[in-house]
């Protein structure tokens, strides 16, 4: 249990080990919730949580549907050409 004080303008600081085990930086932004019993603090997530569904088919593709063969077949391919490009 950390304890902090408010300061005249509403402000916290949250104590530096916190911080750094919830990767709390500057600027982060964090979402505050009333509990009923207290305030719940939490980072805002990078993005607004999404399903498969959601996000299914949004990359465009011209072209014959591809196989699941086709696409066992691309991978040793794909890892072969990215090696060679490393090389």
């Amino acid at each position: 249990m950390e304890i902090a004080k408010i300061s005249e303008i509403g402000q916290i600081i949250i104590p530096p080990e916190m911080r750094k085990i919830y990767s709390l930086e500057m600027g982060t932004e964090i979402i505050l919730t009333d509990t009923g019993k207290g305030i719940l603090i939490q980072p805002k997530p990078p993005f607004h949580p999404t399903t498969l569904n959601e996000v299914a088919g949004c990359l465009k593709y011209n072209g014959s549907p591809k196989t699941l063969e086709d696409m066992e077949a691309a991978i040793p391919q794909g890892i072969q050409e990215q090696w060679h490009d490393c090389s």
